[in-house]
C-alpha cells in the first residue's frame, strides 16, 4: 500500500515539473537596436538592425519596436552597435537622404574652406563644436583678428558626415550648422578677411563676445592694456580764465581800498 502511495505521489510530481518544464518563459517587450554602425545621412539597411527582447518594462520612449519601419529610412545622427533606435534619430519618412535630411529645421548648412592650419590639423570633425575667427585689415588699413560665431557644429568634413575620432583628417573644406542670421555674418566675414577654426569642448556652451585684438596688442601688450585702462584726462578749467570773463560782464569798476564799485556809463 505504501509503495503504492509512493508511486502516486512521484507521478504527480513528475507530471507537475514536465507542465511546468513545457511553458515558455514570458518574452518582454520588442526593441529594434543597431546591429551595425549606422551613418548619418543614409538609409538604414536591414541587415544594420535587428529586434531583440527588451530586459525589463521600462521600454526608453520613441524606441521603434518593428524592423519593417525602420529599414530605408534616413539616419539623422551616427549610430552604434547597441543602441536603441528611437524615431528622434530618424529624418522624416519622405527625406531624401544626404546632408539636407540631418538639418534641423530652422537652421542652414554653409561650407567654407580651409587648410591644414586654420581646419585644426584635421581634428573638426563631424559632431565637434568650434568657434569662426575672423582675420583682416580695418578701414584704417591696420591689421585685426575677431571671433565672429561661437560653438558651431561640424556637420561634415570635405563630403564625410561620418569620421574616426582617432584618425583625424586633413581636408579641404567644413561645412558648419549655423542659423539664417549667422550664414549672413559668415558670408561676409569670409569676403573681409581669412576664415579660421578653433576646436572647443564639446561640453562647453558659452557665448565668445570679444572685442578681438589688433596689432598693438600683440607687438606692445602692456602699452596697449595701459592705453585702454587709463581714462582720458580732460583739462581743468583756469579760475583766472572762469573769472576773467565775469569780470568783464561787469563793465567799469571803481576800486578804493578794499572794496570795488561799478562805476555809471553816461
Amino acid at each position: 500500500m505504501a509503495i503504492a502511495i509512493a508511486l502516486s505521489l512521484g507521478a504527480v510530481a513528475a507530471f507537475i515539473a514536465a507542465r511546468l518544464m513545457s511553458v515558455a518563459p514570458t518574452s518582454g517587450p520588442k526593441v529594434v537596436i543597431v546591429e551595425l554602425p549606422i551613418e548619418a545621412g543614409k538609409a538604414i539597411k536591414a541587415d544594420q538592425i535587428k529586434s531583440i527582447d527588451w530586459p525589463g518594462s521600462a521600454v526608453p520612449q520613441d524606441a521603434s519596436t518593428r524592423t519593417i519601419s525602420v529599414v530605408g529610412r534616413i539616419a539623422r545622427v551616427s549610430m552604434i552597435p547597441g543602441e536603441p533606435v528611437l524615431l528622434g534619430k530618424l529624418a522624416p519618412k519622405t527625406a531624401t537622404g544626404g546632408l539636407s535630411s540631418i538639418i534641423p529645421e530652422g537652421k542652414r548648412a554653409i561650407t567654407v574652406r580651409v587648410n591644414e592650419v586654420i581646419a585644426v590639423a584635421g581634428f573638426a570633425l563631424p559632431g565637434s563644436y568650434v568657434d569662426v575667427l575672423v582675420s583682416g585689415k580695418d578701414a584704417d588699413n591696420q591689421p585685426f583678428s575677431r571671433t565672429v560665431l561661437s560653438r558651431l557644429k561640424v556637420l561634415a568634413v570635405a563630403q564625410e558626415t561620418t569620421a574616426d575620432p582617432d584618425k583625424p583628417k586633413v581636408v579641404n573644406a567644413v561645412t558648419l550648422e549655423l542659423t539664417p542670421l549667422e550664414s549672413e555674418k559668415l558670408d561676409l566675414a569670409r569676403n573681409i578677411g581669412v576664415l579660421s577654426l578653433v576646436l572647443r569642448n564639446e561640453f562647453d556652451t558659452s557665448e565668445i563676445n570679444s572685442a578681438g585684438v589688433r596689432l598693438p596688442d600683440i607687438l606692445n601688450p602692456k602699452s596697449a592694456r595701459a592705453t585702454t585702462s587709463l581714462p582720458v584726462a580732460q583739462a581743468v578749467p583756469d579760475a583766472n580764465t572762469v573769472a576773467a570773463p565775469l569780470r568783464q560782464s561787469r563793465g567799469p569798476e571803481e576800486i578804493r581800498g578794499t572794496s570795488r564799485q561799478p562805476v555809471a556809463t553816461p
